[in-house]
């Protein structure tokens, strides 16, 4: 089957990349081990960015966001038992972000897809990507007991975090690869109750990092850095509730209690690969950068690298131009890095680090005085927050 882009994972990279090519008339296959129901079935947090919700819409996919997401125009950053706000609204101009699970984002890309007649292959086997440094690339894979093989011209790779077309880009040179683990991780629960805050709360405490969010009305999503060896099974739920109300404690803050249905332990890292690209092949998503989920960038990444791809894939299949092809790495590595360095500041002025000392407990506890009683210091954060625009 001769097609003009093979996508590999059907996340929000790819299935975002298929779409876009869609509106650029250009059709794609994509391809994913897991089924449909794995895919839209697995809860994960979602915070879209002013420029990911305004893409959504402008490409047709933007009514449920619009209609169940829930608009935020600030976050609370507690310490020292006193919570201090961020008005988004007040510092970048009106911008906020949306509250809205990746989930729920898959589903409707998904359906959208589908009704354009697109091309989704859920739950294959044995995918391998071969040829991407020549003229002939091809996806394989097993379907229903039987090999299909792919002829796309050109081949993105958005197979996530565990991704193997990364593997595909030459190592050690000139590929780099940029590497961080954190020393600790989150342990995650979805609660049935109403929400603690109508915005989320970061909380530093000596105890550790706390983050209030929010699922629905009926659902609360909230978090405690743990130690990166700890289970479910270290945490009862009496132990989770006394916890998070002693890190969330102090003037104006409350925790609302509600039958626990869901634990889960989330390790995180950052990582870069460069470049993005190699011959035919051209990495987007987690799939060539991973960031922890504190500066809530994840998703919004992947969206910004297929808005720059999908504009270089159509340039190159209107009339055979391959500057913006040849730039992609180069035009999305800025904001990568971004995301990056904001990800990490938060990370690293929120949590406790191992073998934290009073000096370095103290001297966060500054850094948070500065950023939140410094307009300047709270735009840089909401600005960094709220994402910049996508040209």
């Amino acid at each position: 089957m001769r097609i003009q882009v093979g996508i590999v994972g059907a996340g929000p990279a790819g299935l975002m990349l298929a779409h876009l090519l869609h509106q650029h008339g250009i059709e794609s296959v994509v391809v994913d081990t897991r089924t449909r129901d794995e895919i839209e079935g697995t809860i994960r947090a979602g915070v879209l960015e002013q420029t990911s919700v305004d893409l959504m819409t402008a490409t047709g996919i933007g009514d449920r966001v619009k209609q169940q997401g829930q608009v935020h125009h600030g976050i609370e950053l507690r310490f020292g038992g006193q919570g201090h706000r961020i008005d988004f609204a007040d510092l970048t101009g009106g911008r906020g972000v949306t509250i809205y699970p990746q989930h729920e984002v898959l589903k409707d890309l998904i359906a959208k897809r589908l009704a354009d007649g697109g091309d989704i292959r859920f739950g294959v086997s044995d995918v391998r990507v071969e040829g991407v440094g020549g003229d002939s690339p091809t996806i394989r894979f097993t379907e229903g007991g039987t090999e299909q093989v792919l002829h796309p011209v050109l081949v993105a790779g958005c197979d996530g975090s565990r991704s193997t077309t990364r593997f595909l880009v030459p190592a050690p040179k000139p590929r780099q690869d940029h590497f961080r683990q954190y020393p600790f991780a989150w342990f995650g629960i979805l609660a049935e109750a109403p929400p603690s805050s109508d915005e989320l709360i970061y909380a530093h405490h000596e105890n550790g990092f706390a983050l209030v969010s929010t699922r629905s009305p009926t659902v609360q999503r909230l978090y405690l850095q743990v130690d990166p060896n700890d289970t479910p099974t270290d945490w009862p739920d009496d132990r989770i509730w006394q916890e998070l109300h002693t890190r969330v404690s102090g003037e104006g803050a409350r925790i609302l209690e509600g039958p626990i249905f869901q634990k889960s332990v989330l390790h995180f890292r950052s990582f870069v690969c460069e470049p993005m690209q190699y011959g035919r092949l051209f990495l987007a998503g987690d799939a060539a950068h991973t960031v922890p989920p504190t500066g809530a960038k994840g998703m919004n990444l992947a969206i910004a690298d297929v808005y720059v791809l999908s504009r270089a894939m159509a340039e190159y299949f209107a009339g055979g131009e391959t500057g913006a092809l040849d730039a992609y790495t180069a035009t999305v590595l800025p904001r990568v890095w971004r995301a990056q360095h904001f990800s990490w500041w938060m990370t690293s002025m929120l949590h406790r680090m191992p073998e934290a000392s009073g000096f370095d407990l103290n001297r966060q506890r500054a850094e948070l005085d500065f950023v939140t009683r410094s307009r300047a210091g709270r735009t840089l954060l909401a600005e960094n927050y709220v994402g910049t625009p996508l040209d």
